[in-house]
């Protein structure tokens, strides 16, 4: 549930789900972009689209943001674990041909990905490290990679995730040792990996503080570090590092104009390998299930598919 956790409200039900594809049951008379039966992945956030942030192209911050499964603190909108969910038109996206529903579901968090990646302002031939190997993470590696990175190191805890990391996607990985510290950590990832000034690009997609620091001792001098995981409000942070290096420093939200639709044109080129990521599909009477292997990281991506749908 991340970063959802603190906005719960005892005892208010609110349906879970917010990375989902689907099949169009109904349109609206005005809708012309879509049929009935046209399969699609779910932009599964709603902007106001008239304040100063959505006419400012940055609908992701929209104080008004009716965002899928989250019970505020703005509108609160169920999320897409039903058999129907409304939206609209312009928040579909036709998942090509040869893509199945459980690949649309991955639109969302590549989305995410894209959208970190762009916020770096990343060149060809950089350097990248990406703290974490999670879904987000991977696909960061994978985003990376498209836009010309040059090196691609993952640095997690997780064994199985670096090892998908290093057969499916092809970059280089490296595991974070939790019973040393954090410069510890650095000094033998550089030694390992050869870093010498260091990544041009950090993408943090764990939102933990041993990590976070871990990015900013390693980042190269001048070079950007975009935050994209989200943990605790408050975390210890190396001001003066940061400082004294003058690196660039970025939050990322979701996603913004154009993201979802570069996703959808990266798999349809089959340039992300989006069957690897999805490691089982459950059906809705085992989700608990799901969850509970997603909470011990046994794989990458687990789904779950809601009666009466089709993968």
């Amino acid at each position: 549930m991340g970063g959802i956790n603190e906005m719960i409200r005892p005892g208010f039900p609110v349906t879970l789900g917010h990375e989902a594809s689907g099949v169009v049951a109904a349109i609206g008379s005005a809708v012309t972009t879509l049929k009935v039966g046209d399969r699609v992945a779910i932009e599964p956030g709603f902007p106001c689209r008239y304040c100063s942030f959505c006419l400012a192209g940055k609908y992701n911050l929209c104080p008004e943001m009716a965002f899928a499964a989250s019970p505020g603190p703005g509108p609160v909108v169920h999320g897409t674990l039903a058999t129907f969910f409304r939206l609209p038109s312009d928040l579909c996206y036709k998942i090509p041909d040869h893509l199945g529903l459980d690949e649309g579901v991955i639109f969302e968090p590549l989305a995410v990905a894209i959208h970190g990646l762009c916020l770096s302002k990343l060149k060809p031939g950089q350097e990248v490290l990406v703290l974490g190997a999670g879904p987000v993470g991977l696909l960061s590696c994978a985003v990376a990679r498209e836009f010309g990175a040059g090196r691609i190191t993952v640095v997690d805890v997780n064994n199985e995730r670096l090892r998908f990391a290093a057969e499916e996607l092809k970059v280089s990985t490296h595991q974070f040792d939790s019973a040393i510290s954090v410069e510890k950590n650095a000094e033998a990832l550089v030694a390992e990996k050869g870093l010498r000034e260091g990544p041009d690009v950090v993408i943090e997609a764990t939102g933990v503080a041993s990590c976070v620091q871990l990015g900013i001792e390693l980042i190269k001098k001048g070079g950007s570090y975009v935050q994209v995981g989200l943990g605790k409000k408050i975390v210890e942070f190396p001001l003066v590092v940061m400082s004294e290096k003058e690196i660039t420093l970025r939050g990322c939200f979701r996603y913004g104009p154009g993201d979802f639709a570069l996703a959808s044109t990266l798999v349809g080129r089959g340039k992300i390998p989006l069957k690897a990521f999805v490691s089982k599909v459950f059906p809705f009477h085992q989700a608990p299930d799901a969850w509970e292997a997603a909470r011990k990281g046994q794989g990458v991506k687990f789904l779950i598919q809601v009666d009466g749908s089709q993968t």
